[in-house]
């Protein structure tokens, strides 16, 4: 069986990382390289790194930043936010980025998933998913709609709907993130993890909602995750990266040891 990983994300935001509840009353919480090198160092699988103000700013990525996170860690490192052409991509990817997740630009343009897949191969690209929970209609079948513009946007598309059509596109993974639990650290949003996980043959990541390591041994259970993100209760020293991989794994959940 593979290992489920455990990755940290930082939200930066004009070269800071930041933390809000769903989406809103961001703080600054500390310097991103050297929240990741930290990370790195404890034991993390990846890092996942979101420009988040890049799409609703019309602004490019701050390369910059991307550059100095990838001098500094050697695991594999994930990079969303402002990317909205396969040439936004290629120089995240330069910048020394294994993987470009895209989001907003994804649902305005799907090509860009394609045409993605096609320059840098399937495993380079990641479908970032912003999805809230709604009444379920006829446009909203599954009643999870998608939302872009960090937040901002409601599209009218159903989010299971967009998570199959985006693997035919050529995604090579998912990271799903719910705006209901994102910052609240009162556990991840099983029932949309498990029902995407389950209807797509690409990885899922789960994220927004962790609190304690029980939510993630749910979520990589229950909720059918490969991945979990988590930000929250670690940035804050709460929790250790090692320690809750050995829950986890003291828990039956099979990861990679770093203790």
């Amino acid at each position: 069986m593979l290992s489920k990983r455990i990755i940290p994300c930082l939200d930066v935001r004009e070269g800071k990382t930041t933390k809000g509840i769903k989406f809103k009353g961001n703080v600054d919480i500390g310097d991103p390289v050297e929240m990741a090198r930290m990370y790195y160092e404890a034991g993390a699988d990846e890092i996942v790194f979101y420009d988040i103000t890049a799409s609703s700013d019309k602004r490019d990525i701050m390369i910059d930043v991307v550059r100095r996170v990838a001098e500094t860690i050697f695991i594999p490192f994930s990079v969303g936010g402002g990317i909205r052409n396969v040439e936004d991509m290629r120089r995240v990817l330069l910048a020394g980025a294994e993987k470009v997740s895209v989001n907003s630009a994804a649902v305005l343009h799907p090509e860009i998933i394609a045409d993605g897949a096609q320059a840098f191969g399937n495993q380079c690209i990641v479908l970032g998913m912003d999805v809230k929970r709604v009444e379920p209609s006829e446009t909203i079948p599954s009643g999870y709609e998608i939302v872009i513009n960090g937040g901002r946007k409601f599209m009218g598309i159903d989010a299971l709907g967009w998570a199959k059509q985006a693997e035919a596109l050529g995604a090579g993974e998912i990271c799903l993130n719910s705006i209901d639990a994102d910052g609240t650290r009162e556990g991840y949003e099983l029932n949309l993890t498990a029902m995407i996980s389950q209807a797509v043959s690409i990885p899922v990541i789960a994220s927004g909602g962790a609190g304690k390591p029980e939510h993630l041994l749910d979520v990589l259970t229950t909720g059918h995750a490969d991945a979990a993100l988590i930000a929250s209760m670690v940035h804050y020293g709460t929790y250790s990266v090692g320690g809750i991989k050995e829950y986890l794994a003291e828990s039956g959940v099979p990861v990679r040891r770093t203790w």
